[in-house]
């Protein structure tokens, strides 16, 4: 248990995203598109769906194929007037995180930004031995958030330990599935889950994928 690495996703796995951040991301992310494509609503709300399922971020999709700076998509989209009174954990949750043994680590699509201001209302950023935002996952020049293999392998390697002492505790399903595929343990953590959008392959009801270890709604569980 000591020498086991836990990968933390950050929204919808540590707080709840849907009540704090989601809502507004979806307003600031569709203004940035139809702004900067000059493409309608409903266009914009199509295309940033279209590219969440292909690629696990809309980011991704708007870099490879519009040329949108990350950097520049980030700051204007992740500005969230208010958000600190926004944010809220489970009590349970982060007193386990306390107890918890192993390294901990935080590996979010989110920029470090956004990350520094939800951990510092948590109050929780302490138990963690580093955040790996998505600034940090650039391989070869180009940005490979997850899901991308490559780079939650490249992860565990400059963490000097093979993928299989990984667990990687997520909300999102495809992320999951990668990092299954890889090596790693999955967590499926459903606490904060209240929409089908963290699952979009995933039939209600339907028990938990053959790529996921532990399906949990309480961090307590680990501890076991």
């Amino acid at each position: 248990m000591r020498a086991r690495v836990w990968l933390f996703d950050l929204d919808d796995t540590l707080h709840d995203a849907q009540s704090a951040s989601m809502p507004h991301l979806h307003v600031s992310f569709g203004q940035y598109i139809e702004q900067h494509l000059r493409l309608t609503k409903d266009e914009s709300d199509a295309l940033r769906r279209r590219y969440w399922l292909r690629y696990g971020a809309t980011l991704l999709g708007l870099v490879r194929h519009h040329g949108v700076a990350p950097a520049h998509f980030l700051h204007h989209t992740h500005r969230l007037p208010g958000l600190e009174q926004r944010v809220r954990g489970h009590p349970a949750d982060l007193q386990a995180l306390a107890r918890l043994r192993g390294r901990k680590v935080i590996l979010t699509n989110a920029p470090a930004a956004y990350a520094a201001r939800v951990l510092g209302v948590l109050g929780i950023g302490h138990l963690f031995d580093g955040v790996w935002s998505i600034e940090d996952m650039h391989m070869f020049g180009m940005l490979r958030p997850k899901p991308d293999g490559r780079m939650l392998r490249w992860v565990a390697a400059r963490l000097g330990v093979p993928p299989s002492q990984c667990v990687l505790v997520e909300d999102t399903l495809q992320h999951q599935k990668s990092a299954r595929a890889v090596g790693m343990r999955t967590v499926w953590m459903q606490r904060w889950l209240r929409t089908p959008a963290a699952a979009p392959h995933h039939r209600p009801g339907g028990g938990r994928p053959a790529y996921v270890d532990r399906r949990v709604r309480r961090l307590g569980a680990l501890l076991r």
